[in-house]
């Protein structure tokens, strides 16, 4: 097959990938390569890590942080450094061809690292991990906390993005401007869901072990940490349907998005009727630093929730 300037081999296309869709490692090629124009600004600066399946979802997976030494050299690497000592050399999707190439090694699922590759110890995002509480199939829970969620970034005049993850929940996606380090996004975006408690105790927990949430939904602020990463916008999950983690306008959440609404079957239809509702995103990157006088005086207005007390 011949992607851009590149010849890709694509092997066994036709081994069942999705048993219970009936689609085959073919079909997830095809995808890919039918969204890649959406998608390429949205690998081309960072890291991946490949989640792989080399016989399909049903079979054995593993995720793969290092580029493999077969690699093509045309494959852009990204050399990033471990806290505890040594580095490792991650892939970087930069072109068609390598996310043909990387599909065809059964990366099912790719997951980006949240810095650039130009400056690692910044991130530009900042991420909100939304699932239903106790392990629940609770869209219209997971949902609420969203949209709750985005009003009080507004509140601090921060523009987010809502993204499904393709499983049971959703992404909420802040653009920075790469002024603050990890630790200090971390604390921001800590401090935002406290605040967010605080409102609404009998629905929100700050509480990390599962056990401890009553019920409650966790807002996931721990992914804003070095080494962390977040699923790729219109990357495939290893779930029967072959669910895409999409882009969503905040107005298809309010009218009742669904995490896994979308498939590798119906997102070409969508990208061919709309654009992509993130598209440019970073043109809309601030910094933290003038929030958080704001984000302090909002969480003073507020009684600390009675779970901050014990």
């Amino acid at each position: 097959m011949k992607v851009g300037r590149r010849q890709i081999d694509i092997s066994n296309r036709n081994k069942m990938f999705f048993p219970d869709a009936g689609l085959t490692k073919g079909d997830l090629v095809d995808y890919y390569l039918a969204v890649a124009e959406t998608m390429l600004p949205h690998l081309k600066h960072y890291g991946v890590n490949m989640q792989r399946f080399p016989d399909g979802i049903d079979g054995k997976s593993f995720y793969q942080k290092d580029a493999s030494d077969y690699f093509p050299d045309w494959i852009d690497t990204v050399t990033i450094p471990k806290r505890e000592g040594g580095s490792f050399a991650a892939p970087v999707i930069s072109s068609k061809a390598a996310l043909a190439y990387l599909v065809d090694q059964a990366m099912l699922t790719p997951h980006l690292y949240l810095s650039r590759k130009d400056d690692l110890e910044h991130p530009d995002r900042m991420i909100f991990d939304l699932d239903p509480p106790g392990g629940q199939d609770d869209a219209k829970a997971v949902r609420s906390a969203a949209l709750d969620l985005y009003r009080i970034l507004e509140e601090l005049d921060l523009q987010s993005w809502a993204q499904t993850t393709g499983s049971k929940g959703f992404h909420i996606i802040v653009p920075l401007d790469r002024s603050a380090g990890f630790d200090t996004v971390r604390g921001f975006a800590e401090d935002t869901v406290r605040l967010l408690v605080r409102r609404h105790p009998e629905r929100y927990t700050l509480a990390q072990q599962k056990d401890q949430r009553a019920g409650k939904i966790f807002l996931d602020w721990l992914r804003n940490a070095y080494g962390a990463t977040a699923v790729a916008p219109y990357a495939v999950r290893a779930l029967p349907a072959a669910p895409v983690a999409t882009p969503l306008e905040w107005q298809e959440l309010e009218n009742g998005a669904g995490p896994r609404d979308w498939t590798i079957e119906n997102i070409p239809d969508r990208l061919g009727q709309k654009n992509d509702p993130m598209a440019g995103i970073m043109r809309h990157a601030r910094s933290l630093a003038p929030r958080r006088e704001k984000l302090d005086q909002l969480l003073a207005r507020e009684s600390p929730a009675e779970e901050e007390k014990e």
